[in-house]
Order: C-alpha cells, then sequence, then structure tokens
C-alpha cells in the first residue's frame, strides 16, 4: 500500500511538466467580466450613426447641435443623417485685392490695391499726371488709369517746331507759305525774283503762296 502512495506523489510532479502552453485552451477560459463589460462599452461609445456627430478632432456633437467642423469654415447642423453645413454663395472678391482672409464661411478681402499702374509706374488714387506732352491722365478710384490726348491744330506755318516738353509744334517765326521753294511770311507781298510778288493765302497756311507778274526789272534795264 504505501508503494502505491509514492508511485502517486511521482505523476503528480511529472505530469504539470507535460502540459505545454499549447495544449491549453484559451477558450476554455471565459475572459474576466471586467474585460467583456469595457470592450463592449468601447463598440457602444466609437457608434455615433444616428446619435451624434464627431468632428475631425474626435469632438461629439448631439443631434440639433450647431458646430464648426476642421474641414470647413461654414457652421454645421447634426442630424441623424451626419453634418448638415451651410453653403452659402459668397460674393466674389475684388480682382484688385490683395489681402484675403478665410476666417469666416466666406473669404473676406481685406486690403484692396489704393494705387493705380501706368507703364511702370504707381499713381495714388485721383492723382493726375502727364505720361508725355500730349497725354493728361488720372488715377481712378476703380484702379483704372483714364487719359484724354491733346488735338494739336493745324500750325499756321510750314516749318512747325516741336519743343521740348510741349506736346503741339509752334511756329516760332510766325504763320508762313512756301513760294515755290522759299519760305515767305504771312501778311505781307514778297517779291520773290525780279518779276514775281507773292503772298500767303489768309488762314492757308498749307497752301502755296499767291504770285503776280509784275514788269521785270531786267526789261526795264534795256
Amino acid at each position: 500500500m504505501a508503494l502505491h502512495i509514492h508511485e502517486a506523489w511521482i505523476l503528480l510532479f511529472v505530469l504539470p511538466g507535460l502540459v505545454t502552453p499549447a495544449a491549453i485552451n484559451h477558450e476554455d477560459y471565459p475572459a474576466d467580466e471586467g474585460d467583456q463589460a469595457s470592450s463592449n462599452d468601447n463598440l457602444i461609445f466609437d457608434d455615433y450613426r444616428g446619435k451624434g456627430c464627431v468632428d475631425d478632432s474626435g469632438f461629439v456633437y448631439k443631434l440639433g447641435e450647431r458646430f464648426f467642423p476642421g474641414h470647413s469654415n461654414c457652421p454645421c447642423v447634426c442630424t441623424e443623417d451626419g453634418p448638415v453645413c451651410d453653403q452659402p454663395e459668397c460674393p466674389k472678391i475684388h480682382p484688385k485685392c490683395t489681402k484675403v482672409e478665410h476666417n469666416g464661411c466666406c473669404p473676406e478681402c481685406k486690403e484692396v490695391k489704393n494705387f493705380c499702374e501706368y507703364h511702370g509706374k504707381n499713381y495714388k488714387i485721383l492723382e493726375e499726371f502727364k505720361p508725355s506732352p500730349c497725354e493728361w491722365c488720372r488715377c481712378e478710384p476703380s484702379n483704372e488709369v483714364h487719359c484724354v490726348v491733346a488735338d494739336c491744330a493745324v500750325p499756321e506755318c510750314v516749318n512747325p517746331v516741336y519743343e521740348p516738353e510741349q506736346c503741339c509744334p509752334v511756329c516760332k517765326n510766325g504763320p508762313n507759305c512756301f513760294a515755290g521753294t522759299t519760305i515767305i511770311p504771312a501778311g505781307i507781298e514778297v517779291k520773290v525774283d525780279d518779276c514775281n510778288i507773292c503772298h500767303c493765302h489768309n488762314g492757308d497756311w498749307w497752301k502755296p503762296a499767291q504770285c503776280s507778274k509784275r514788269e521785270c526789272q531786267g526789261k526795264q534795264a534795256l
């Protein structure tokens, strides 16, 4: 009888070493009740369909609550079908706008160019300037330049001169006209040769002079 008891003790010490971890079936051991409750709570917590809305940061909003999602500056309302966001018709940004802010639902122009650019130069609003002797320009509030070009009258001479910083040509020697190839002053009769006396047309300085033949001095000498 003592022999059998001794053999039984040997078996008790040997058998635990023969049982490997692979032989243990974890399905046979139920999970801890606390772990099961925690797992179930996570599933319910992550599922907000029909119960709320989640923004890009993971913040939860209740049904009917108004909020701003991270990807949009327009307000949204949480519904059972998900966020319903405002999509307003934003006003167009002025083409001359130099500073645009996107803090609100619509982009907003904070600074408009307050000058005009003309031929590589900048001019203040309502500033008047002359880019050339014949042009008079003004920088309009619309940032556009409006110019007027001078209309020069027909000069009263056949040899007008363009002076620096002057738009229209001037007759430095007064009105005149051509008598053949000779320029004669207007207002007087000019003897251009021994037989012809000429004068300019009144007002028509570009026309050839009117000449009349007189008795030639050479014939008188004969």
